[in-house]
């Protein structure tokens, strides 16, 4: 078979693996949203309002998924062999085997933070993935290069989110093999990013620039204060100006009225 018909055939049987995969999970996660509306009563705690919450947040997440995998781009390029291949698909699912494991006896303060972390991560999850759109892939494959919005704080945003909800998942069954399985997967996660980096790399030459900008998964606090609004960043400056002034003039020569012809007010 010609390579492009081969690259073709596994493309297909990729999509469909991951069609079925995303399905059933989605059809999973909707009854268990309808058997929670279905028993739901008035004046629910906050832990259950979040919980529910969390539910339709994967829900939503699970459908954005079956949506852009049927419709996202023809690969340029694919990681060779069989460690990109396996890195993927353990990194994206080992993390459902957590719901084989009992709950944690947690008190209802820490467990209202798991579930809104899982919550955080979830929505997070979702903003991020609406900006990858159709560029997004479990294997790594270079689609179209994504620089904006959460690609323009961190390399892998995507990673980042699923973490924050996987920490809180981790919390409510939180147990040695919980926090086992999450160490490996983090671990397969990170492999994930490096086989991405090779393969984004070699198919857009502008990415080794926008690496070199941009950090791998922790944000920059430079980058951040760069974006604050203008006038915000103005009033900080003004007040620098002002206080390396007083510290300049002499004690005698420091009060309100030198200052303040030297420094505009806001």
């Amino acid at each position: 078979m010609e390579p492009s018909r081969l690259a073709s055939a596994g493309e297909f049987l990729g999509k469909a693996c991951l069609l079925v995969i995303f399905g059933a999970f989605a059809t999973l996660k909707a009854m268990a949203i309808k058997s929670q509306f279905e028993s739901w009563e008035l004046g629910q705690s906050l832990e259950k309002h979040i919980e529910l919450a969390a539910q339709i947040a994967a829900l939503v997440f699970l459908a954005l998924l079956l949506g852009l995998t049927l419709l996202r781009f023809r690969p340029k390029q694919t990681a060779e062999g069989w460690e990109p291949r396996v890195s993927a698909w353990i990194g994206t699912f080992l993390a459902v085997s957590l719901v084989a494991l009992p709950m944690a006896d947690l008190g209802p303060v820490l467990r209202v933070v798991a579930i809104g972390l899982v919550l955080a991560g979830s929505l997070l999850s979702i903003y991020v993935l609406a900006c990858l759109g159709r560029s997004f892939s479990i294997m790594a494959q270079a689609r179209r290069l994504v620089t904006r919005g959460p690609y323009g704080i961190v390399r892998h945003p995507l990673y980042v989110c699923e973490a924050i909800a996987m920490t809180g998942v981790v919390l409510l069954c939180l147990s040695p093999l919980a926090i086992l399985i999450a160490t490996v997967q983090w671990m397969f996660q990170l492999r994930r990013m490096t086989n991405e980096e090779r393969v984004l790399r070699a198919s857009f030459p502008e990415y080794s620039d926008y690496a070199a900008l941009t950090p791998k998964i922790v944000p920059r606090l430079r980058r951040w204060t760069s974006r604050l609004p203008t006038a915000y960043r103005l009033r900080r400056e003004c007040v620098g100006k002002r206080n390396i002034h007083e510290r300049s003039l002499p004690d005698s020569s420091v009060n309100g009225s030198v200052i303040e012809r030297g420094i505009p007010r806001f």
